[in-house]
Protein backbone atom coordinates (compact mmCIF):
# COMPACT_ATOMS: atom_id res chain seq x y z
CA UNK A 1 0.00 0.00 0.00
CA UNK A 2 1.53 3.52 -0.96
CA UNK A 3 1.66 6.51 1.48
CA UNK A 4 1.88 10.34 0.80
CA UNK A 5 3.10 12.32 4.00
CA UNK A 6 2.80 16.12 3.69
CA UNK A 7 5.50 18.02 5.13
CA UNK A 8 4.14 21.67 5.21
CA UNK A 9 6.45 24.71 5.69
CA UNK A 10 3.39 26.75 7.04
CA UNK A 11 5.68 30.97 7.50
CA UNK A 12 5.86 30.08 3.38
CA UNK A 13 2.78 28.51 2.33
CA UNK A 14 4.68 25.61 0.90
CA UNK A 15 3.84 21.82 1.44
CA UNK A 16 6.33 19.00 0.50
CA UNK A 17 5.61 15.36 -0.16
CA UNK A 18 7.36 12.22 0.55
CA UNK A 19 5.59 9.10 -0.89
CA UNK A 20 7.03 5.19 -1.42
CA UNK A 21 5.70 2.02 -0.17
CA UNK A 22 7.27 -0.38 2.07
CA UNK A 23 10.68 -0.17 1.41
CA UNK A 24 11.36 2.50 -0.89
CA UNK A 25 10.02 6.62 -1.81
CA UNK A 26 10.10 9.47 -3.49
CA UNK A 27 10.32 13.07 -2.24
CA UNK A 28 8.57 15.95 -4.23
CA UNK A 29 10.16 19.52 -4.18
CA UNK A 30 11.95 19.14 -0.74
CA UNK A 31 12.48 22.12 1.59
CA UNK A 32 16.37 23.45 2.52
CA UNK A 33 16.05 22.13 5.84
CA UNK A 34 16.17 18.64 4.67
CA UNK A 35 16.69 16.79 8.31
CA UNK A 36 12.58 17.19 8.16
CA UNK A 37 12.58 15.17 5.17
CA UNK A 38 15.10 12.26 6.73
CA UNK A 39 13.26 12.44 9.84
CA UNK A 40 10.32 11.48 8.42
CA UNK A 41 11.70 9.04 5.93
CA UNK A 42 13.19 7.00 8.85
CA UNK A 43 9.60 7.22 10.87
CA UNK A 44 8.44 5.12 7.82
CA UNK A 45 11.36 3.19 7.62
CA UNK A 46 11.99 3.45 3.70
CA UNK A 47 15.01 4.62 1.92
CA UNK A 48 14.69 7.90 0.03
CA UNK A 49 15.69 7.04 -3.71
CA UNK A 50 14.16 9.48 -6.12
CA UNK A 51 14.04 13.51 -5.27
CA UNK A 52 12.39 15.17 -7.85
CA UNK A 53 11.94 19.12 -8.60
CA UNK A 54 8.69 20.18 -10.49
CA UNK A 55 10.54 23.25 -11.56
CA UNK A 56 13.31 25.56 -10.48
CA UNK A 57 11.60 27.62 -7.62
CA UNK A 58 11.26 31.66 -7.12
CA UNK A 59 9.61 31.78 -3.43
CA UNK A 60 12.32 29.39 -1.72
CA UNK A 61 15.92 27.56 -1.49
CA UNK A 62 15.38 24.19 -2.15
CA UNK A 63 17.40 21.10 -0.47
CA UNK A 64 17.22 18.68 -2.99
CA UNK A 65 20.50 18.77 -4.04
CA UNK A 66 22.01 18.22 -0.87
CA UNK A 67 18.95 15.71 -0.11
CA UNK A 68 20.10 13.92 -2.42
CA UNK A 69 23.83 14.00 -1.78
CA UNK A 70 23.06 12.87 1.52
CA UNK A 71 21.15 9.95 0.65
CA UNK A 72 22.53 9.15 -2.84
CA UNK A 73 19.45 9.51 -4.54
CA UNK A 74 18.79 10.14 -7.94
CA UNK A 75 17.99 14.00 -8.57
CA UNK A 76 15.06 14.26 -11.14
CA UNK A 77 14.79 17.77 -12.25
CA UNK A 78 12.99 19.10 -16.01
CA UNK A 79 15.53 18.14 -18.54
CA UNK A 80 14.77 22.38 -19.89
CA UNK A 81 15.48 23.70 -16.82
CA UNK A 82 18.62 25.54 -16.90
CA UNK A 83 21.03 24.21 -13.87
CA UNK A 84 24.67 24.33 -13.58
CA UNK A 85 24.63 20.91 -11.26
CA UNK A 86 24.75 17.45 -12.51
CA UNK A 87 21.31 15.39 -12.10
CA UNK A 88 19.02 13.42 -13.41
CA UNK A 89 16.86 15.00 -16.80
CA UNK A 90 13.24 14.15 -16.91
CA UNK A 91 11.00 14.68 -19.84
CA UNK A 92 6.88 14.64 -20.41
CA UNK A 93 6.21 10.69 -20.53
CA UNK A 94 9.21 9.59 -18.40
CA UNK A 95 8.76 6.89 -15.71
CA UNK A 96 10.90 5.84 -12.76
CA UNK A 97 10.29 2.68 -10.36
CA UNK A 98 10.30 3.82 -6.72
CA UNK A 99 9.88 -0.51 -5.61
CA UNK A 100 7.81 -3.31 -7.17
CA UNK A 101 4.27 -2.22 -8.07
CA UNK A 102 5.14 1.82 -7.37
CA UNK A 103 6.32 3.92 -10.40
CA UNK A 104 6.31 7.98 -10.79
CA UNK A 105 5.41 9.56 -14.36
CA UNK A 106 6.57 12.85 -15.49
CA UNK A 107 3.93 14.76 -17.05
CA UNK A 108 5.11 18.03 -18.72
CA UNK A 109 2.63 21.02 -17.48
CA UNK A 110 4.63 24.30 -18.44
CA UNK A 111 3.04 27.41 -17.33
CA UNK A 112 4.56 28.68 -13.66
CA UNK A 113 7.43 28.20 -15.21
CA UNK A 114 8.49 27.30 -19.12
CA UNK A 115 10.27 23.89 -17.97
CA UNK A 116 7.58 23.31 -15.30
CA UNK A 117 6.72 19.33 -14.49
CA UNK A 118 4.09 17.59 -12.70
CA UNK A 119 4.72 13.81 -10.96
CA UNK A 120 1.74 11.21 -11.24
CA UNK A 121 2.13 8.23 -8.75
CA UNK A 122 0.75 5.14 -9.57
CA UNK A 123 0.23 1.61 -7.63
CA UNK A 124 0.35 -1.42 -10.02
CA UNK A 125 -0.86 0.04 -12.56
CA UNK A 126 -3.33 2.70 -11.12
CA UNK A 127 -2.89 6.54 -11.10
CA UNK A 128 -3.32 7.13 -7.69
CA UNK A 129 -1.87 11.25 -7.09
CA UNK A 130 -0.58 14.06 -9.06
CA UNK A 131 1.92 16.47 -7.79
CA UNK A 132 1.32 19.24 -9.16
CA UNK A 133 3.63 21.59 -7.52
CA UNK A 134 2.79 25.07 -9.31
CA UNK A 135 0.75 24.13 -12.01
CA UNK A 136 -3.14 23.18 -10.32
CA UNK A 137 -3.31 24.26 -7.42
CA UNK A 138 -6.68 23.79 -5.23
CA UNK A 139 -9.01 25.87 -6.42
CA UNK A 140 -6.38 27.74 -8.46
CA UNK A 141 -3.10 27.44 -10.53
CA UNK A 142 0.30 29.03 -9.89
CA UNK A 143 1.21 32.98 -10.92
CA UNK A 144 2.56 32.77 -14.32
CA UNK A 145 4.40 36.33 -13.86
CA UNK A 146 7.73 35.15 -12.25
CA UNK A 147 9.99 34.31 -14.76
CA UNK A 148 10.35 37.05 -17.14
CA UNK A 149 7.18 39.69 -17.76
CA UNK A 150 7.28 39.56 -21.60
CA UNK A 151 6.47 35.62 -21.02
CA UNK A 152 3.76 36.19 -18.87
CA UNK A 153 0.74 36.19 -21.09
CA UNK A 154 2.37 33.43 -22.97
CA UNK A 155 2.62 31.15 -20.05
CA UNK A 156 -0.76 32.13 -18.72
CA UNK A 157 -2.30 30.50 -21.89
CA UNK A 158 0.35 27.51 -20.99
CA UNK A 159 -0.90 26.86 -17.34
CA UNK A 160 -4.39 27.06 -18.62
CA UNK A 161 -3.95 24.03 -21.38
CA UNK A 162 -1.85 22.17 -18.65
CA UNK A 163 -4.74 22.42 -16.26
CA UNK A 164 -6.45 20.88 -18.68
CA UNK A 165 -4.14 18.49 -19.62
CA UNK A 166 -4.17 17.18 -16.16
CA UNK A 167 -8.23 16.72 -16.06
CA UNK A 168 -8.03 15.04 -19.57
CA UNK A 169 -5.39 12.27 -18.52
CA UNK A 170 -6.38 11.87 -15.00
CA UNK A 171 -9.30 10.54 -13.65
CA UNK A 172 -11.67 11.44 -11.11
CA UNK A 173 -10.51 9.97 -7.84
CA UNK A 174 -6.40 11.05 -8.46
CA UNK A 175 -5.61 12.99 -5.58
CA UNK A 176 -4.37 16.60 -6.43
CA UNK A 177 -1.08 17.38 -4.06
CA UNK A 178 0.37 20.85 -5.17
CA UNK A 179 3.02 22.50 -3.41
CA UNK A 180 2.31 25.99 -3.21
CA UNK A 181 -1.28 27.71 -2.63
CA UNK A 182 -1.14 27.45 1.15
CA UNK A 183 -0.27 31.16 1.59
CA UNK A 184 2.74 30.90 -0.89
CA UNK A 185 2.63 34.38 -3.49
CA UNK A 186 3.73 31.68 -6.19
CA UNK A 187 -0.30 30.98 -6.45
CA UNK A 188 -2.23 33.22 -8.09
CA UNK A 189 -4.94 33.11 -5.88
CA UNK A 190 -5.03 30.91 -2.40
CA UNK A 191 -5.94 27.77 -2.11
CA UNK A 192 -9.83 26.99 -1.90
CA UNK A 193 -9.45 23.99 0.74
CA UNK A 194 -6.84 21.71 1.81
CA UNK A 195 -6.92 18.69 0.20
CA UNK A 196 -8.88 17.66 -3.16
CA UNK A 197 -8.78 15.33 -6.43
CA UNK A 198 -8.57 15.80 -9.94
CA UNK A 199 -12.67 15.36 -9.96
CA UNK A 200 -13.06 18.09 -7.56
CA UNK A 201 -10.93 20.32 -9.56
CA UNK A 202 -13.06 19.47 -12.71
CA UNK A 203 -16.21 21.47 -11.34
CA UNK A 204 -14.46 24.34 -8.94
CA UNK A 205 -11.62 25.25 -10.52
CA UNK A 206 -11.27 28.53 -12.65
CA UNK A 207 -8.54 27.27 -15.03
CA UNK A 208 -11.43 24.24 -15.45
CA UNK A 209 -14.49 26.21 -15.60
CA UNK A 210 -13.64 29.24 -17.05
CA UNK A 211 -13.05 29.91 -21.02
CA UNK A 212 -9.43 30.97 -21.85
CA UNK A 213 -9.61 34.86 -22.49
CA UNK A 214 -11.72 35.03 -19.28
CA UNK A 215 -9.69 33.01 -17.13
CA UNK A 216 -6.46 34.63 -18.36
CA UNK A 217 -7.74 38.65 -17.93
CA UNK A 218 -9.43 37.95 -14.07
CA UNK A 219 -5.69 35.79 -13.40
CA UNK A 220 -3.85 38.82 -14.94
CA UNK A 221 -5.90 41.34 -12.97
CA UNK A 222 -5.81 39.63 -9.56
CA UNK A 223 -1.90 39.18 -9.26
CA UNK A 224 -0.42 40.58 -6.14
CA UNK A 225 3.40 42.44 -5.76
CA UNK A 226 5.79 40.39 -6.49
CA UNK A 227 8.55 39.84 -2.88
CA UNK A 228 11.63 41.27 -4.13
CA UNK A 229 13.86 38.48 -2.28
CA UNK A 230 12.15 36.29 -5.51
CA UNK A 231 14.29 37.49 -8.01
CA UNK A 232 17.08 35.75 -5.51
CA UNK A 233 15.64 32.29 -5.34
CA UNK A 234 16.01 31.09 -9.47
CA UNK A 235 19.35 32.03 -9.67
CA UNK A 236 20.65 29.81 -6.56
CA UNK A 237 18.30 27.07 -6.81
CA UNK A 238 19.55 26.83 -10.40
CA UNK A 239 23.40 27.59 -9.63
CA UNK A 240 22.61 24.49 -6.57
CA UNK A 241 22.39 25.69 -3.22
CA UNK A 242 25.11 24.95 -0.58
CA UNK A 243 24.45 22.99 2.31
CA UNK A 244 22.98 25.09 5.26
CA UNK A 245 24.60 26.09 8.87
CA UNK A 246 22.31 26.19 11.66
CA UNK A 247 24.88 26.56 14.47
CA UNK A 248 24.50 29.47 16.28
CA UNK A 249 25.47 32.82 15.30
CA UNK A 250 28.55 34.42 17.35
CA UNK A 251 26.75 36.24 20.24
CA UNK A 252 26.78 40.68 20.56
CA UNK A 253 26.52 42.80 22.75
CA UNK A 254 25.12 46.28 23.88
CA UNK A 255 27.86 47.83 22.22
CA UNK A 256 28.19 45.81 19.56
CA UNK A 257 24.62 45.74 18.32
CA UNK A 258 24.79 49.87 18.99
CA UNK A 259 27.57 49.91 16.54
CA UNK A 260 25.91 47.70 13.56
CA UNK A 261 22.73 49.93 14.08
CA UNK A 262 24.95 53.16 14.21
CA UNK A 263 26.40 51.52 10.41
CA UNK A 264 23.04 51.34 9.24
CA UNK A 265 23.01 47.78 9.26
CA UNK A 266 19.37 45.61 10.15
CA UNK A 267 18.65 44.53 13.89
CA UNK A 268 15.60 42.70 13.90
CA UNK A 269 13.77 42.13 17.04
CA UNK A 270 12.19 38.59 16.53
CA UNK A 271 9.99 38.72 19.80
CA UNK A 272 6.51 39.25 19.88
CA UNK A 273 4.54 42.70 18.76
CA UNK A 274 3.47 42.60 21.86
CA UNK A 275 6.48 41.95 23.85
CA UNK A 276 8.59 45.11 21.17
CA UNK A 277 5.79 47.48 21.47
CA UNK A 278 6.32 47.57 25.71
CA UNK A 279 10.00 47.91 24.90
CA UNK A 280 13.17 48.05 22.90
CA UNK A 281 16.09 48.87 21.27
CA UNK A 282 16.17 52.21 19.74
CA UNK A 283 16.33 51.62 15.54
CA UNK A 284 15.65 48.46 15.99
CA UNK A 285 12.77 46.16 13.94
CA UNK A 286 9.92 44.07 14.59
CA UNK A 287 9.67 40.89 12.71
CA UNK A 288 7.83 38.62 14.58
CA UNK A 289 9.23 34.86 14.37
CA UNK A 290 6.47 33.10 14.99
CA UNK A 291 4.70 35.21 12.20
CA UNK A 292 5.90 34.95 8.56
CA UNK A 293 9.01 36.18 9.14
CA UNK A 294 10.84 34.77 6.44
CA UNK A 295 8.44 36.22 3.89
CA UNK A 296 8.32 39.51 5.01
CA UNK A 297 12.13 40.02 6.07
CA UNK A 298 13.67 38.47 2.71
CA UNK A 299 11.08 40.73 1.05
CA UNK A 300 11.80 44.26 2.89
CA UNK A 301 15.38 43.60 3.73
CA UNK A 302 17.84 45.12 1.44
CA UNK A 303 19.50 41.47 -0.34
CA UNK A 304 23.16 40.96 1.24
CA UNK A 305 22.32 43.50 3.85
CA UNK A 306 23.80 42.16 7.26
CA UNK A 307 21.31 41.34 9.88
CA UNK A 308 21.76 41.06 13.82
CA UNK A 309 19.32 39.27 15.66
CA UNK A 310 17.44 39.36 18.77
CA UNK A 311 15.36 36.73 20.63
CA UNK A 312 13.71 35.91 23.81
CA UNK A 313 15.16 32.71 24.09
CA UNK A 314 17.44 30.35 22.32
CA UNK A 315 15.12 28.17 21.13
CA UNK A 316 13.67 31.69 19.51
CA UNK A 317 16.44 32.10 17.54
CA UNK A 318 16.57 28.82 16.41
CA UNK A 319 13.48 28.59 14.85
CA UNK A 320 14.17 31.91 13.23
CA UNK A 321 17.03 30.71 11.69
CA UNK A 322 15.60 28.03 10.30
CA UNK A 323 12.92 29.77 8.44
CA UNK A 324 15.51 32.09 7.21
CA UNK A 325 17.57 29.96 5.62
CA UNK A 326 14.77 28.79 3.57
CA UNK A 327 14.73 32.08 2.05
CA UNK A 328 18.50 32.67 1.71
CA UNK A 329 19.57 34.39 4.76
CA UNK A 330 22.18 31.62 5.50
CA UNK A 331 23.82 33.51 8.80
CA UNK A 332 22.94 36.16 10.69
CA UNK A 333 26.54 38.77 11.52
CA UNK A 334 25.45 38.20 15.56
CA UNK A 335 22.63 37.64 17.57
CA UNK A 336 21.53 38.04 21.17
CA UNK A 337 18.80 36.70 23.17
CA UNK A 338 17.17 37.28 26.94
CA UNK A 339 15.86 40.61 28.61
CA UNK A 340 16.13 43.66 26.09
CA UNK A 341 17.53 45.41 28.76
CA UNK A 342 20.74 43.86 28.34
CA UNK A 343 20.64 44.81 24.67
CA UNK A 344 21.54 48.52 26.19
CA UNK A 345 24.55 50.43 26.42
CA UNK A 346 24.73 51.90 30.05
CA UNK A 347 23.02 55.11 30.31
CA UNK A 348 20.07 54.03 27.15
CA UNK A 349 16.53 53.21 28.25
CA UNK A 350 14.42 51.12 25.75
CA UNK A 351 11.69 52.56 23.61
CA UNK A 352 7.94 52.16 23.14
CA UNK A 353 5.46 52.77 21.67
CA UNK A 354 1.32 52.12 22.37
CA UNK A 355 -0.73 49.22 20.77
CA UNK A 356 -4.64 49.94 20.34
CA UNK A 357 -8.08 48.73 18.87
CA UNK A 358 -9.83 50.25 15.72
CA UNK A 359 -12.37 51.62 18.79
CA UNK A 360 -9.56 53.86 20.16
CA UNK A 361 -8.73 55.22 16.84
CA UNK A 362 -12.69 56.41 16.59
CA UNK A 363 -12.18 57.81 20.20
CA UNK A 364 -8.78 59.86 19.21
CA UNK A 365 -10.32 60.76 15.92
CA UNK A 366 -13.59 62.21 17.81
CA UNK A 367 -11.31 63.96 20.54
CA UNK A 368 -9.32 66.27 17.85
CA UNK A 369 -6.23 64.61 17.35
CA UNK A 370 -4.00 64.91 14.98
CA UNK A 371 -4.32 61.41 13.31
CA UNK A 372 -2.83 59.67 10.04
CA UNK A 373 -4.12 56.83 9.65
CA UNK A 374 -2.03 54.40 7.56
CA UNK A 375 -3.53 50.81 5.64
CA UNK A 376 -0.62 48.79 4.70
CA UNK A 377 -2.62 45.96 3.34
CA UNK A 378 -2.14 45.12 -0.10
CA UNK A 379 -4.05 46.86 -2.99
CA UNK A 380 -6.22 43.56 -3.60
CA UNK A 381 -7.30 43.82 0.38
CA UNK A 382 -7.89 47.85 0.15
CA UNK A 383 -9.89 47.67 -3.16
CA UNK A 384 -12.31 45.66 -0.99
CA UNK A 385 -13.05 48.56 1.81
CA UNK A 386 -10.58 50.81 3.60
CA UNK A 387 -10.69 53.59 6.66
CA UNK A 388 -12.39 56.99 4.82
CA UNK A 389 -8.95 59.63 4.45
CA UNK A 390 -6.52 56.79 5.52
CA UNK A 391 -3.01 57.11 3.45
CA UNK A 392 -2.27 53.74 1.90
CA UNK A 393 1.34 52.37 1.86
CA UNK A 394 1.14 48.28 1.52
CA UNK A 395 4.20 46.83 4.40
CA UNK A 396 6.61 46.58 2.14
CA UNK A 397 6.99 49.95 0.46
CA UNK A 398 7.14 51.74 3.81
CA UNK A 399 10.78 51.45 4.77
CA UNK A 400 11.26 53.49 1.49
CA UNK A 401 8.20 55.59 1.26
CA UNK A 402 7.72 57.06 5.04
CA UNK A 403 8.64 60.07 4.11
CA UNK A 404 5.28 60.39 2.25
CA UNK A 405 3.66 60.01 5.12
CA UNK A 406 1.81 63.67 6.82
CA UNK A 407 2.73 64.49 10.00
CA UNK A 408 1.04 63.65 13.03
CA UNK A 409 0.42 60.10 15.51
CA UNK A 410 0.67 57.62 12.44
CA UNK A 411 -1.83 54.97 13.40
CA UNK A 412 -0.66 51.61 11.67
CA UNK A 413 -3.13 49.18 10.72
CA UNK A 414 -3.20 46.14 8.16
CA UNK A 415 -6.32 43.00 8.27
CA UNK A 416 -4.89 41.51 11.61
CA UNK A 417 -1.65 43.28 13.57
CA UNK A 418 1.21 41.61 12.67
CA UNK A 419 2.00 43.74 9.00
CA UNK A 420 0.97 46.81 11.21
CA UNK A 421 3.64 46.07 13.70
CA UNK A 422 6.53 45.14 11.34
CA UNK A 423 5.11 49.24 9.71
CA UNK A 424 5.69 50.47 13.28
CA UNK A 425 8.56 49.62 14.22
CA UNK A 426 9.81 51.12 11.15
CA UNK A 427 8.41 54.34 11.51
CA UNK A 428 9.68 54.47 15.14
CA UNK A 429 13.33 53.62 14.06
CA UNK A 430 12.93 56.45 11.63
CA UNK A 431 11.50 58.86 14.60
CA UNK A 432 7.82 58.94 13.83
CA UNK A 433 5.43 58.86 16.62
CA UNK A 434 3.43 55.82 16.06
CA UNK A 435 0.29 53.75 17.16
CA UNK A 436 -0.04 50.29 16.45
CA UNK A 437 -3.38 49.33 15.56
CA UNK A 438 -3.55 45.57 16.75
CA UNK A 439 -7.34 44.61 15.87
CA UNK A 440 -9.42 42.57 12.65
CA UNK A 441 -10.11 45.32 10.20
CA UNK A 442 -13.90 43.84 10.43
CA UNK A 443 -13.34 45.75 13.90
CA UNK A 444 -13.69 48.76 11.91
CA UNK A 445 -16.65 49.25 11.03
CA UNK A 446 -18.04 48.36 14.18
CA UNK A 447 -15.99 50.38 15.80
CA UNK A 448 -17.93 53.48 13.76
CA UNK A 449 -14.81 54.56 11.43
CA UNK A 450 -16.32 55.37 7.84
CA UNK A 451 -15.60 53.04 5.14
CA UNK A 452 -15.41 53.70 1.89
CA UNK A 453 -14.53 51.74 -1.57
Amino acid sequence: MFFVDILETEGLGNRSYLAGGREAAVVIDPPRDVERVLAAAAGRGVRIVYVAETHVHNDYVSGGLELARLTGAQYLVPAAARVSFDRAPVADGDSVTVEAGLTVRALATPGHTPHHTSYVLAEDGAEVAAFTGGSLLIGSVGRPDLVEPRLTEELARAQYASAHRLACELDDAVQVLPTHGFGSFCSSSQAQGDASTIGQERTTNDALTKHVDTFIADMLAGLEDVPAYYAHMGPLNAGGPAPVDLTAPRTADAAEIAERLAAGEWVVDLRSRTAFSTGHVAGTFNFEAEGQLATYLAWLIPWGKPVTLLADSPAQLAHAQRELVRVGIDRPTAAATGDPTDWLRKGERLRSFPRADFAALKKAQEAGETVVVLDVRRDSERMKGYVQGSVHIPVHEVHDRAGEIPAGTVWVHCAGGMRAAIAASLLDAAGRDVVAVDDGFDAAKSAGLTLTR
